[in-house]
């Protein structure tokens, strides 16, 4: 509140003035990130590759959390089915259900739910866990010991989320076309056969994949934004705070951002 009084109470010079301070700290941010993204490449066609640490993180990452996103998605598919076949009631298409479901599924909300919640989940996790290490100067102690820390710490994580994401989507939107399928049919009283028969119909495989591929670019942004917000933390505990929850919130953000960029580019 007194930040929000404080800048109410600036003349226009000053206002310029925390534009441009915010601006360049985004741009300081973007820079780091990039660099790291690079770092993170090169890291990972150097050997030795961290396979018990990447297993760990694939663990963690993947297995950890499938119940949160399994019970998104179940519900997820659930509403979709309530609302299309109210809608579509009106119009006689009850049977265009399945189609709705599934397309939605595949498409969008499939890989993009499921990417929030892991955001939610393994991103604040990366970036506490880095950060911590960051203030307590453990990630200076690898340096000192000639071990590059973006090799140990940073790559496992990204590799382990570029190929978890993928499969957790798969079990979402295999989960979410079965929540929709329980409410249409033994709720709202749809047909079986024309809720199955239509989402075989018109669903493709290029929705599948492209839905898989957009899992992919999310899990590497999960990875990255997390890793970089731990990585850069400074400010003892508090600044561990803030970097966890800025992981989230930048995370989600870019997730949906990319998410529009990569339907307009594939479809």
């Amino acid at each position: 509140m007194a930040n929000e009084r404080r800048r109410s109470s600036m003349n226009p010079v000053q206002v310029l003035e925390w534009i441009g301070r915010r601006s360049l700290v985004y741009l300081q941010e973007s820079g780091q990130g990039t660099i790291l993204f690079t770092r993170v490449i090169r890291s990972i066609f150097k050997g030795p590759f961290p396979v018990r640490l990447t297993t760990q993180q694939m663990e963690e990452i993947g297995f950890r959390s499938l119940p949160v996103v399994l019970i998104t998605a179940i519900f997820t598919g659930a509403v979709l089915a309530l609302q299309t076949y109210s809608g579509f009631k009106r119009f006689g298409a009850e049977g265009l259900v399945g189609t709705v479901v599934a397309l939605s599924m595949t498409r969008e909300l499939g890989p993009v739910l499921a990417s929030i919640m892991v955001a939610g989940r393994v991103g604040s996790a990366m970036a506490a866990e880095l950060g911590t290490m960051r203030v307590t100067e453990q990630i200076d102690a690898l340096i000192t010991l000639a071990t590059d820390p973006v090799h140990y710490l940073v790559v496992p994580r990204f590799v382990a989320s570029l190929v978890m994401l993928p499969f957790l989507v798969i079990f979402a939107d295999i989960i979410g076309i079965i929540g929709g399928y329980v409410v249409a049919v033994t709720i709202l009283g749809a047909s079986s056969t024309s809720y199955i028969n239509r989402t075989l119909q018109y669903l493709e495989f290029s929705d599948i994949t492209i839905g898989l591929l957009k899992a992919a670019v999310f899990g590497m942004i999960i990875a990255l934004v997390g890793c970089h917000m731990g990585f850069y933390t400074t400010g003892g505990a508090e600044g561990v705070g803030k970097a966890t929850t800025r992981a989230v919130v930048g995370a989600s953000i870019l997730i949906l951002i990319s998410n529009y960029f990569l339907t307009a580019l594939l479809f």
